[in-house]
């Protein structure tokens, strides 16, 4: 099982649900339909990875506000990336079938630490530099599901347990990346930073 750090303890979550086409903007640049209903997806704990690597040219890095669970509700906050075999996931699409193979492979999850938060959860908003350029930026105030109705949802017909993580959408910017790549994000709350975080893509 992969782990993460949470206000400085190491924990293994059993999960990682992630919350597809959750921002408008993103939806538009990669040609999908606004959802009618939430689409939830699950990686496994071994997707849980502790190095950024590059994997084919192909593959997608999607950056997003990350959430950690404890006792049924969300207790801490971090940052995330869903890394996606693009190639795969389209062809798997056009075929109708799962995605598992191209979204719940090994270092498929990549996190920050996790904060505890209990602040106001809709004024959470990232930036995400990539080689000190910004990438992407985002937050819950341009998400079509709010993290409450995303964790209600989940809860409906999922049992989390503590230590779970929510992943909850990626905005528009997603992109290919490269070996030696530095991604460095900024988390705010209300425009307060709540964390600072960067990687280094590992060849």
């Amino acid at each position: 099982m992969g782990s993460i750090i949470y206000e400085g303890i190491n924990i293994e979550p059993s999960k990682v649900v992630c919350v597809g086409r959750n921002y408008v903007e993103h939806i538009a640049e990669l040609g999908n339909e606004v959802p009618s209903e939430m689409v939830i997806f699950n990686k496994p704990s071994t997707a849980i990875g502790k190095e950024f690597k590059y994997f084919t040219k192909d593959t997608r890095f999607e950056g997003e506000i990350s959430f950690v669970i404890g006792d049924g509700k969300i207790a801490g906050v971090g940052f995330g990336f869903d890394l996606t075999h693009a190639d795969i996931q389209n062809r798997l699409k056009a075929k109708k079938l799962p995605w598992e193979r191209a979204k719940a492979f090994d270092n498929s999850a990549i996190f920050s630490h996790f904060v505890a938060f209990d602040g106001d959860i809709n004024s959470l908003k990232f930036i995400l530099y990539r080689n000190d350029t910004i990438a992407q930026e985002g937050g819950v105030e341009l998400m079509i599901y709010k993290p409450l109705e995303i964790l209600k949802e989940i809860k409906s017909f999922m049992t989390l347990n503590d230590g779970d993580i929510i992943m909850s959408g990626t905005p528009k910017g997603v992109s290919t990346y490269n070996k030696g790549d530095k991604f460095t994000v900024t988390l705010y709350s209300s425009n307060q930073i709540l964390l600072e975080y960067s990687w280094i893509v590992k060849g």
